[in-house]
């Protein structure tokens, strides 16, 4: 009589590595964040400008801004912030990329696939994670990003040039002044952007990433179409949360221009916008901002899947969850 049939060993049970998809969130990070951010400093100045009583404008339209902008300050002053933020930017996508594997890896069916409602959920709760470091990064690059527009109204209203401030003098001024939760400014808006945004972004990266497996056995897509992927998931949800992304960038906004509004709450923020301004106001920089998100998470996603951290630190590439 034979033996019995020496059976397949099973396969061993998937396993996440988070350091490898840290890593590779910090360098996407620095690289997508290098390439658009004369675009984002556009963004924060198209938003942060206000309608005259007679309806004039500082900036007529991006194309102008940009114009302004480089006339005014040259070729650096459109990387005005870029330093703090290319810092902070590296835990900030690593955080954000890496909390969305791991939260898809451990919502998954026991089959490998990961429902909409699901992966919505984990979207949302990467948002969340990133805002203990988002807050502080958007407000200090905001101040700076912001400055050179608020001079040049001072200037062409008659008054002193203003002393330009680094992010270190900023970022002690507001600690001495506010203390620790004076770099939290705005949270709650940041919250609501970040949170819905990521609700939107990698549930419908996701569904387009996963059409450009050309085999059933591939770990990601090509990288066009990673890059593809990212410009379409990313400018789609930028858009649809830009209205919060106005309120916040105002809320964070702490030196106004002459006849410029504070605001007390977010909620006093969309009233006041709406009452003055109307709704488009919510969409201003819109197009401004999906054109920086869209190369920012198509630069991101690509890096993020190049398995560059795998290949550095000896790890065996994994399946895109």
């Amino acid at each position: 009589m034979s033996g019995p049939k020496d059976l397949p060993a099973p396969k061993a049970a998937p396993q996440f590595n988070l350091l490898p998809k840290v890593v590779n969130g910090g360098i996407a990070g620095i690289v997508g964040v290098s390439v658009v951010f004369p675009l984002d400093l556009v963004k924060t100045r198209l938003q942060n400008q206000t309608i005259g009583p007679n309806g004039e404008r500082q900036y007529k339209n991006m194309i102008d801004c940009f114009r302004q902008t480089y006339r005014a300050e040259g070729y650096f002053g459109m990387y005005r912030g870029s330093g703090v933020n290319i810092l902070l930017i590296t835990p900030e996508k690593a955080i954000k990329l890496a909390a969305n594997d791991m939260f898809r890896f451990y919502l998954s069916m026991p089959d490998g696939s990961i429902p909409i409602p699901r992966q919505m959920l984990a979207g949302g709760c990467a948002g969340a994670c990133q805002i203990i470091i988002t807050t502080p990064m958007e407000l200090l690059k905001i101040q700076m990003q912001d400055a050179g527009r608020v001079a040049a109204q001072i200037k062409a209203a008659g008054g002193k040039e203003t002393k330009r401030v680094t992010a270190w003098e900023l970022t002690s001024k507001l600690v001495k002044e506010r203390g620790i939760f004076g770099l939290y400014k705005g949270i709650t808006a940041t919250a609501c952007r970040d949170v819905s945004f990521s609700v939107v972004y990698f549930p419908l990266f996701a569904i387009l990433s996963k059409q450009g497996l050309q085999k059933p056995t591939d770990l990601t897509p090509p990288f066009w179409w990673s890059f593809l992927s990212g410009c379409m998931a990313g400018s789609t949800a930028a858009l649809a949360v830009n209205p919060m992304d106005v309120v916040k960038t105002r809320m964070q906004t702490l030196t106004k221009g002459s006849g410029e509004r504070q605001y007390n709450s977010i909620m006093d923020c969309i009233s006041t916008t709406l009452r003055y301004e109307g709704p488009t106001a919510f969409f201003k920089g819109g197009a401004c901002r999906m054109i920086v998100i869209a190369p920012l998470f198509g630069i991101a996603q690509t890096v993020y899947y190049l398995g560059v951290a795998e290949y550095l630190l000896g790890y065996e590439r994994q399946r895109a969850v």
